[in-house]
């Protein structure tokens, strides 16, 4: 099997750009392995947002710890987070201090906090896993771990977090010193934006690799990623919930109309019947309840919330849903399908890949109307999987997923297809490339895009106000290591 050097031979070049460090964390991220795969960045979302962050931690003794205040999220060297305010109980005593995240109690050691005057205002030590205090952790740090109480929550996961959406930086309108290197180096920009993009690539293939090795069940893995990607980054955690909750083995030998009936049952979207505006839309409608009585099962946690204003309708749940009927029922296995197109060439095999998405989502219902509210459009045909969101299936799961098994075909990432160019891409080809750049730099790249994103996500998002101190523009400054495609 290909080693992940031998498949993304570009992605240690990015490392030396990025410090050996994240901007956003400051230091050494965890390695994805089999116990734990996620970033200690996961674990300030979670301190950081009440809805995930938990209503009291447990201390010996007895007393008991909530969260007033998380902090201010601190951007800049020292603590992950300023000024939180703490309440211990019994007693109504508050403790105002600085936060430190880590993964383990000894990455505190680890990353010498003990003997550095920049942490010691840090009232606590917040962890993933619990354990022996670190040996240099002052006697006064509260040491609190979010494993057990984060764990128990119905239907959330560290995955379903969107990085991106954590902290909101706003950068000025001013051009961006790394503008001065990009601009008018383009080669030297593909570059930079390549060896991002297998960085990113190669994360989620380690990712992909330790859920595998814990999991055991290839095709629930499969199923559960392809569900986060139809939810896309407004219903990721439902969809991710729904799929544990009705996992793909419950699906793959019922037809797609039972599929899909008790995925909007479980998922509670089912409408009512006089929802649809014509006797086609009514007829199915009462067909999957139909479907649905006979079929019911366990329904989403009410802390389970779907987002169904402000969405393309394309986006909307229900089609997305109508989407994962067709490509997990009727005795159809989507990863052992893609297994058969590993002989295939790179081009062949993200022609064949997105063939096998779209040809399995066509249903006349859904590809002649938008909606259970729409009329159908006898004119245009609407696929239920349109070609940029076949090529984010293909970059978020179907390639990761082949290459962590190593069937990827060796030049597949010079072929990747172009998503729809995000927010994050377009902000960050802003600060790389400035205002008049051509867009045709990155556009129809999807490895280019890739990169893009994950720029977005090391440096633009979390970048002073000025973007003086980025790693980044430093790198760039004194000549970047050697990123040039082989």
């Amino acid at each position: 099997m290909k080693t992940l050097t031998d498949i993304f031979p570009l992605a240690d070049a990015y490392q030396p750009l990025r410090g050996d460090t994240s901007p956003a964390v400051r230091e050494a991220k965890s390695a994805y392995h089999a116990g734990f795969h996620w970033s200690e960045r996961h674990l300030q979302c979670v301190w950081f947002d009440a809805n995930y962050r938990p209503a009291a931690f447990a201390l010996p003794g007895g007393e008991t710890v909530s969260v007033l205040d998380p902090g201010e999220w601190n951007l800049e060297a020292g603590p992950d987070f300023l000024n939180a305010t703490l309440l211990i109980q019994p007693g109504e005593r508050r403790v105002r201090g600085d936060i430190e995240v880590h993964v383990h109690p000894s990455d505190w050691d680890a990353h010498g906090h003990g003997s550095d005057s920049a942490y010691a205002h840090v009232i606590a030590h917040v962890t993933w896993f619990a354990g022996p205090a670190a040996r240099t952790l002052a006697s006064g740090v509260l040491p609190l771990s979010l494993a057990e109480p984060v764990s128990a929550k119905p239907g959330f996961a560290l995955d379903d977090i969107d990085l991106k959406a954590y902290p909101h930086a706003a950068l000025p309108a001013t051009p961006r010193p790394c503008e001065a290197f990009l601009k008018n180096a383009p080669d030297r920009a593909r570059d930079l934006l390549a060896a991002a993009g297998q960085f990113r690539l190669r994360a989620k293939v380690e990712r992909l690799r330790a859920r595998l090795r814990q999991s055991g069940d290839r095709r629930q893995v499969f199923y559960e990623e392809v569900m986060a990607a139809l939810g896309y980054k407004h219903n990721q955690t439902p969809f991710r919930a729904l799929a544990r909750l009705l996992p793909a083995a419950a699906l793959a030998q019922i037809p797609r109309e039972t599929a899909f009936a008790r995925l909007l049952g479980c998922g509670r979207l089912l409408p009512q019947p006089d929802t649809a505006p014509d006797e086609a839309g009514q007829h199915l409608i009462r067909s999957l309840w139909d479907l649905w009585w006979r079929e019911a099962g366990e329904t989403l946690p009410d802390a389970v919330h779907w987002r169904l204003g402000n969405l393309r309708p394309q986006n909307a749940p229900a089609r997305r849903l109508a989407a994962a009927a067709c490509l997990f029922s009727e005795g159809f296995d989507l990863p052992d399908a893609l297994d058969r197109l590993s002989a295939a060439s790179g081009a062949q095999w993200h022609a064949r890949t997105a063939d096998l998405f779209e040809t399995r989502c066509r249903w006349p219902f859904w590809n002649s109307r938008l909606a259970f509210t729409s009329l159908p459009d006898g004119h245009k045909e609407t696929a239920l999987l349109g070609d940029a969101r076949t090529a984010a299936l293909i970059a978020n799961v179907a390639l990761p997923f082949a290459a962590a098994e190593g069937s990827l075909p060796g030049d597949a990432l010079a072929h990747l297809p172009p998503e729809d160019l995000s927010a994050p891409m377009r902000l960050t080809a802003l600060h790389l490339f400035g205002r008049d750049h051509n867009p045709a730099l990155y556009a129809a790249d999807g490895l280019l895009q890739q990169g893009l994103l994950q720029i977005h996500l090391d440096f633009c998002l979390n970048a002073k106000p000025a973007c003086d101190s980025c790693e980044l523009c430093t790198t760039l400054a004194n000549g970047s290591p050697n990123t040039s495609r082989p």
